[in-house]
């Protein structure tokens, strides 16, 4: 028989009593409400939704327990995950984020270039999960442009279409797809287990000061695309990109291929937000034509 509420159900899976009046709500996302837990043993970090969130938090589950597994940057811990007839619910371990300091930030270069070795045949991954509250496809391709052109911009741009975008917009960057292979011509990108969503609002530091990434959208793809978006929003100092070159130096050319990896993420920002993000998108398809000769 399903449990009733989500105390229960955690309960029973630490093996430890919950009191549902220890709940207290906390920051944690703009897409699920987030709680503490109080348990006899530890405090537990609880996501929760609706029937409907039960599928994205597995595929968070499993996203985390891919990167943990790698033994490279820390994780919070998969606790619990299911649903009750109060709804679903994630359950990891809870962590007491600091700030970071250059320290951790050297470190969480290093760590995530140890994380990108852990490398796959193919790109994609073995489920598709969501990128925010996206749908993010994730089939498997031999190639990484045909994933890029087909499970990426592609993806967003026919959503973006849906959402209203400029038809100009969603044309230009059709064309920006076909012509892909000229980024790519001298450089051959090998799949590597990616967080998929590394900005710096999914990082922090624990209570010993070490990095920790939380958040993810996780697959095998370009690393180059985790550390473009390092750069879409900031939160990521010198000494990150200093460590992580000296541990796996990346492509010369990496800096050329920024955009066009953060092109995915601001395009699926419009298509969650709207406002000034297709202006951005339309902006960086230009300059991605233009360095073409189109």
């Amino acid at each position: 028989m399903k449990d009733k509420t989500i105390a229960v159900a955690l309960a029973r899976s630490v093996g430890a009593p919950i009191d549902e009046r220890s709940k207290r709500a906390v920051s944690g996302g703009s897409i699920s409400q987030c709680w503490r837990y109080e348990t006899s043993r530890d405090p537990l970090f609880v996501k929760t939704g609706t029937a409907a969130s039960a599928d994205s938090f597995a595929c968070e589950a499993a996203g985390l327990q891919a990167l943990a597994r790698t033994n490279a940057v820390r994780v919070p811990r998969v606790v619990a995950c299911g649903q009750c007839d109060e709804g679903a619910y994630l359950a990891l371990e809870w962590i007491t984020l600091g700030a970071p300091s250059k320290a951790s930030e050297a470190l969480l270069g290093e760590q995530l270039a140890w994380q990108h070795r852990q490398t796959h045949a193919r790109f994609g991954w073995d489920r598709d999960n969501t990128i925010g509250a996206t749908p993010q496809p994730n089939a498997w391709a031999e190639q990484w442009v045909t994933f890029l052109r087909e499970r990426r911009l592609l993806h967003q741009l026919e959503l973006a279409a849906g959402k209203g975008a400029a038809a100009n917009v969603v044309d230009r960057g059709r064309t920006l797809c076909e012509l892909l292979d000229a980024f790519f011509s001298s450089y051959r990108p090998v799949p590597s287990l990616l967080h998929g969503d590394l900005w710096g609002g999914n990082w922090g530091t624990d209570e010993d000061g070490l990095p920790v990434i939380f958040d993810p959208a996780v697959y095998y793809g370009d690393r180059e695309a985790d550390i473009a978006m390092t750069r879409l929003f900031g939160g990521f100092g010198h000494a990150f990109y200093t460590t992580y070159q000296s541990t796996w130096p990346l492509d010369q050319a990496a800096g050329t291929r920024s955009t066009l990896y953060n092109l995915y993420h601001v395009l699926n920002h419009f298509n969650l937000f709207g406002g000034d993000y297709q202006q951005k998108a339309g902006t960086m398809i230009d300059r991605l034509l233009a360095e073409l000769g189109h």
